[in-house]
Formats: structure tokens, sequence, C-alpha cells
């Protein structure tokens, strides 16, 4: 099962005590105070695991604390430190102080182990405090308590390129062609119910991760549908994909500015992204003319296309921005209509994604 926020209430270990001990032994007289001192607590660390992609595993452990530090013994001999918790979780989860709203880590590298709360300090047993003015200390100092923390965690994916667009577009579709990723594809909406993630392999061995989240209604940014609960997946991405259907009721235009509506409504940060267009289900388009219909759209949007709208081998026609990739973010980068099923423009597409990326 899919889950990307959980609350948890997180502790580390209480320090153990000092012992207050003094040394007995035949034939030695007045050995001293040997009370050791106490262990230390277990502390809370993050660990990022790049096999786990969901925060499911926290289900039903509201609560969780690292060992308690041993108290101190006699003969001089320290209490065993309490064992560390360790939680491993999915790179792009960030741990949120649940009271004020804070985020205090966000946990991106792989690999990475970040300690979250100190374990208390042990004390000191009674043989710390002998003097020669206190010979026979007969106490020793408390652990110190361990620390408390509510907080959330909360997963946004991490990937390259983002997926956005009404239901039943062809998202799921198109990750399945260019990846192995293996999405349910199914001719209803609202087919995609979690995010899924693909790699997108190229020649000479570049690749870039590619995020697929479901639909977005118009009125997603006010909490409608499916959209606004995964919109946050997205929000690391570098470059954001209009998936715009050519096969839909509404029209290229509609989509086009509804999605961008959304985008901005919901987030300044999304909103500001680089972005191309993907016009997808080419092959079940129902007009007399695609291209004629795509210059219109061309226009209505502010576009004025160039010498780089072309016909290629698929008869398929495209647009490419003749400005600097990722330098005018109002301006879609690039326009291109596929076909996931028959494949045609798929190679074009990810060939001009990894443009962008590189450029980003």
């Amino acid at each position: 099962m899919f889950i990307d926020s959980v609350e948890l209430t997180l502790s580390s270990g209480k320090g153990g005590a000092g012992a207050v001990s003094f040394h007995r032994e035949k034939f030695i007289l007045q050995g001293g105070p040997d009370g050791g001192n106490g262990g230390k607590g277990g502390d809370v660390l993050f660990e990022i695991d790049n096999n786990t992609d969901t925060l499911s595993h926290f289900r039903g452990q509201k609560s969780q604390r690292a060992q308690n530090g041993r108290p101190g013994e006699k003969r001089n001999c320290y209490g065993k430190k309490g064992e560390s918790l360790t939680l491993k979780v999915p790179p792009g989860t960030q741990v949120i102080d649940k009271e004020t709203g804070e985020i205090l880590l966000d946990l991106t590298e792989e690999g990475q182990t970040v300690k979250f709360l100190e374990g208390g300090k042990g004390g000191a047993g009674n043989a710390k405090f002998k003097s020669s003015t206190n010979q026979r200390p007969n106490y020793a100092q408390p652990g110190l308590p361990g620390i408390t923390k509510e907080v959330i965690l909360e997963l946004k994916l991490i990937a390259d390129v983002g997926l956005v667009g009404f239901p039943n577009v062809g998202k799921s579709t198109l990750i399945s062609v260019v990846s192995s990723a293996e999405p349910e594809i199914a001719n209803y909406e609202f087919t995609t119910l979690t995010p899924k993630l693909g790699v997108v392999d190229l020649k000479d061995y570049s690749s870039f991760v590619m995020a697929d989240i479901p639909g977005i209604i118009e009125g997603a940014s006010d909490g409608r549908g499916l959209g606004l609960e995964f919109l946050k997946h997205i929000e690391r991405t570098k470059l954001l994909l209009f998936m715009v259907d050519a096969a839909n009721y509404r029209s290229l235009k509609e989509q086009y500015e509804n999605l961008k509506n959304e985008l901005v409504n919901y987030s300044d940060v999304l909103s500001s992204r680089a972005f191309a267009v993907a016009i997808t289900r080419v092959d079940a388009y129902y007009g007399e003319d695609l291209e004629s219909d795509m210059k219109e759209f061309f226009k209505e949007i502010g576009i004025t296309p160039n010498q780089n709208f072309n016909f290629n081998s698929q008869n398929l026609p495209y647009y490419i921005d003749e400005k600097e990739y990722g330098k005018d973010l109002t301006e879609p980068n690039f326009i291109i209509p596929i076909s996931s099923v028959s494949q045609a423009n798929t190679k074009e597409l990810t060939d001009e994604l990894h443009k962008v990326l590189i450029q980003l």
C-alpha cells in the first residue's frame, strides 16, 4: 500500500543512572568508592533507503522509542549504552515538526544517515566525586532524560520529469512505453491511484526519472479529485510535461490553460517550473487537419511557430523553442504530438526532455 504521510512520536533513550558503590575486598581496608557511570541513551536516526518507496511500514507504530542506557555498576563498570533507533525512509522524505509545521529534515541523498534526536547522557557514578576532601561520596548522578518529538513524515518523490494532465490522457501508457514501469492501464478515468516512477534509459548510458501522478481535474487545487493529494510529488521535479489530449472533448487550449491555472493555484513553486507540452493520443485524433489545429493552438497560447516547426517521419509536426532551454518559464520549451500506442514521436519526446534537463 502506498502511504506518503504518517504521524509519529519519537523518543531518544534516557541515560542510565550512575552507581553508588564502595570497594569491598578481604584484606583491603577503606577500598573507596567504585560506582561506575551510567550508559548513554540511544539516539534516533533516519537512514535513507533507496529500496523503500513508501511510508507504509510505519502504519500502526505511532510511538517509537530508542533504548534507555543501563545503570552503572560496581568496580567502576560503565552501564551499557542504549541501542539507537534507526528509521529507514525513502529518498524525498521530509521530517516536519507537528506543532510548528517547520521542516526539520529534508532527506534526499541515498545512503545518508542523519541523527535526529540525541540520547540522554548517562549519570556519573560516585567514584567520579571522590576527592581529598570527600573520600566517601555516597551519591551519584541520575541519567539525563531523552528527547521526545511529535513529527509528521511526508514523502515527496524525487524525479526529473513530472507528468501533468487530466485523467485518462495517456500518462500511464507513456511511462510504460518509455520506461520499464508497469502502471495499471485501463479505458476509464482515475486508473492511476498512486504515483509511479519510471527510469527512462537513453543511448550512451544516459537516463532520467519520470513521475506519473493521478489525473488532475478542474478544481484540484481546491481539493477536488485525487490530484491535490499527489501534486506534492512533482514539487521536486526539474521539468513538468503537460499531457494535452488530442482526442479529448476539451479543446487543446482549454486543457492547457486549466492545467496551468491549477498549478498556479496550488503552488508558486510548481507554477514557475520549466515545462513542455506533449499532445497525446494523436492516433485517436478525430479532427480534419492536425497540423492546422496545432497551429491554431500555438496562436491561441501566443506562440509563433518558427523554422523548427517540422514534420518528422511519422508525418507529425512538432515545435521547439528557439530560445535556450529552461530560460523562459512562461512558455513551453517544446510542443510535440505523440502516440504512445504506436510509439510515434516517443523517442523524439524523450530526446527533447533529456536536452532540457541537461540545460536545467
